[in-house]
């Protein structure tokens, strides 16, 4: 069972820049990504580059750990081990999201729209 996460050095740094401009803390950042990129159906692509920020799993997903692996299981469609949830795909599904979060803001322009925004979308 693995529990440390490694991202790319492009979502390592989205991440600081993120955190320096909403003052949220990585992990809750990394929870929204992870949640916006649920919302797209394909399957998002396995992280190759892995030389960004080293993150320990219960720092990510806390107390909640069983209820993302049953997201990311109900979005795979099919049953998947634990190793392949974590890191594998849950990588896969903050990579992608992280890019989403990442051009929400910037659309948004700051922490309050953003917000406003994250909150009026539809499932």
């Amino acid at each position: 069972m693995n529990f440390r996460l490694k991202t790319s050095k492009e979502t390592g740094e989205k991440l600081v820049n993120l955190q320096a401009a909403t003052g949220l803390t990585w992990n809750i950042l990394s929870r929204i990504a992870v949640s916006l990129s649920l919302k797209d159906p394909s399957i998002p692509e396995l992280v190759e580059n892995k030389t960004g920020v080293d993150i320990h799993r219960n720092a990510m997903t806390g107390e909640n750990d069983y209820i993302y692996k049953a997201l990311i299981r109900q979005h795979a469609n099919r049953n998947i081990s634990d190793e392949e949830y974590f890191p594998d795909l849950f990588n896969a599904h903050l990579e992608r999201g992280i890019v989403l979060l990442e051009n929400e803001y910037k659309h948004a322009g700051n922490y309050e729209k953003l917000l406003l925004n994250l909150l009026k979308m539809e499932n």
